[in-house]
């Protein structure tokens, strides 16, 4: 008894090491993917926490969910660790109920994607560790508006409104909302260029010069809030929109496919990321939007993702709003 006693432990010890070698083999692929080095010490906390990542990825994509998930540049980190790099450290409360958006006349497209419709986005960004979204989605949104009403794309700085923008309740890399930073913008009277005032992932001294303005706003519109067909109708008869949403653990790690959750929550005070809505869709009977997102493109579909439509999906439809120019 005791001999097979031996002989299971082994076996199992056995097995054990091979899984290792394994997790250890793909960490340190991974690892060459996204230039990751450690100290011993903090190498063996993060091949941990990658192998527990991995593992809920592969469990995730064996059942049948709408969309994949997989490895990327945040596998070795925590969700806690990924929220206070990447979020907002505490939700803002965008609790307007009644917006001022009019609907158009008319009937809205069944689909759209502005990136398809001409030259009205700008290259996917990457935020960096600063919880700053709210300032991506705002330039990506009056970069858009802009171009649409210019014809010129024209790169707007993010770290104009990290460094300035917080008289109008906006928080740096602590947060912020799309709907304050259009005000601050309106009533400073402009936002510069990216290239004039660059960001820096971190939150500086207001640098800015009025004479170097680039971008205005004359008026903000907020969508009312949960009326998702309001959405629906300014993205597809005007121009993208931003909005923020409950970002929870499944998210991080998102690939592809329509995105839906049953851990999120679908009111105003539990958002804690903003991006911009570009579009609408359809999937195998599923409506979604298309969303542009401030994580790189390495990240989901080459920085975008596509996220449930018409269910007010982890708060979207709670505070969206767009400037006009």
């Amino acid at each position: 008894m005791a001999i097979i006693l031996l002989l299971l432990t082994l076996a199992s010890v056995t097995s054990a090491f091979h899984l290792s070698e394994r997790d250890e083999y793909h960490f340190k692929t991974w690892m060459a993917q996204h230039r990751k080095g450690y100290d011993m010490m903090e190498y063996n906390h993060r091949l941990q926490i990658f192998t527990e990542n991995k593992r809920r990825i592969d469990k995730h994509n064996e059942g049948n969910h709408s969309f994949t998930m997989a490895l990327n540049q945040f596998s070795d980190m925590t969700f806690g660790e990924f929220r206070k790099a990447f979020l907002w450290s505490e939700p803002q409360n965008c609790s307007a109920t009644r917006g001022n958006y009019l609907s158009s006349k008319g009937p809205h497209p069944d689909s759209i994607d502005w990136r398809k419709k001409g030259n009205y986005l700008t290259p996917v960004k990457n935020q960096g560790p600063c919880g700053s979204c709210w300032t991506f989605s705002t330039t990506g949104c009056l970069e858009s508006v802009t171009a649409i009403a210019t014809g010129k794309l024209v790169p707007l700085s993010e770290q104009q409104l990290v460094d300035c923008a917080q008289d109008f309740n906006n928080h740096g890399c602590n947060g912020g909302l799309p709907s304050q930073a259009f005000e601050y913008i309106m009533y400073n009277k402009g936002l510069m260029t990216e290239q004039d005032y660059p960001y820096k992932a971190m939150e500086g001294a207001c640098v800015y010069k009025p004479d170097m303005a680039a971008a205005f706003v004359k008026d903000v519109v907020n969508v009312t809030a949960y009326d998702e067909m309001e959405m629906v109708d300014a993205v597809g008869t005007r121009n993208p929109v931003s909005f923020a949403f409950e970002v929870t653990s499944d998210f991080m790690h998102y690939s592809q496919g329509v995105y839906t959750s049953t851990e999120c929550h679908n009111t105003t005070d539990k958002v804690n990321h903003a991006v911009l809505a570009v579009g609408y869709g359809q999937e195998k009977g599923t409506p979604y939007w298309i969303v542009k997102n401030s994580w790189g493109t390495s990240w989901g579909i080459d920085g975008y993702f596509w996220i449930e439509r018409g269910k007010n999906m982890c708060g979207l439809a709670a505070c969206s709003s767009f400037p006009v120019v």
